[in-house]
C-alpha cells in the first residue's frame, strides 16, 4: 500500500502497475528478442537483443526505472505546487 502515489488530479495509483503496463512483453522478431517501452503518446522505444535472458533482465529493469521516474516526476511536481 507504501506504493501507491496521489497524482495531481487526485487519482491513485501504483506506478510499478503502469511502468509494467507500458512495457510490451518479449517477443521473438527473426533472430532477435524485442519488447517495446512506451514512454509518451509520441515516445516509443523498441530494444532488440539477441540472447532472451538478456531482454528479460533489461525489461526488468526499464520498468524499474519507469517507475522511479513516475514517482521522482510526482516529487518533483510536489515541491512546485
Amino acid at each position: 500500500m507504501s506504493n501507491i502515489i496521489k497524482s495531481k488530479f487526485g487519482a491513485r495509483f501504483d506506478p510499478h502497475l503502469v511502468a509494467r503496463g507500458s512495457c510490451s512483453s518479449v517477443e521473438r522478431k527473426g533472430s532477435f528478442f524485442c519488447f517495446s517501452l512506451r514512454l509518451s503518446d509520441e515516445d516509443i522505444r523498441e530494444y532488440s537483443f539477441t540472447d532472451r535472458e538478456r531482454a528479460i533482465k533489461m525489461r526488468s529493469q526499464m520498468i524499474d526505472l519507469l517507475e522511479k521516474k513516475f514517482i521522482f516526476d510526482r516529487k518533483k511536481e510536489l515541491n512546485y505546487y
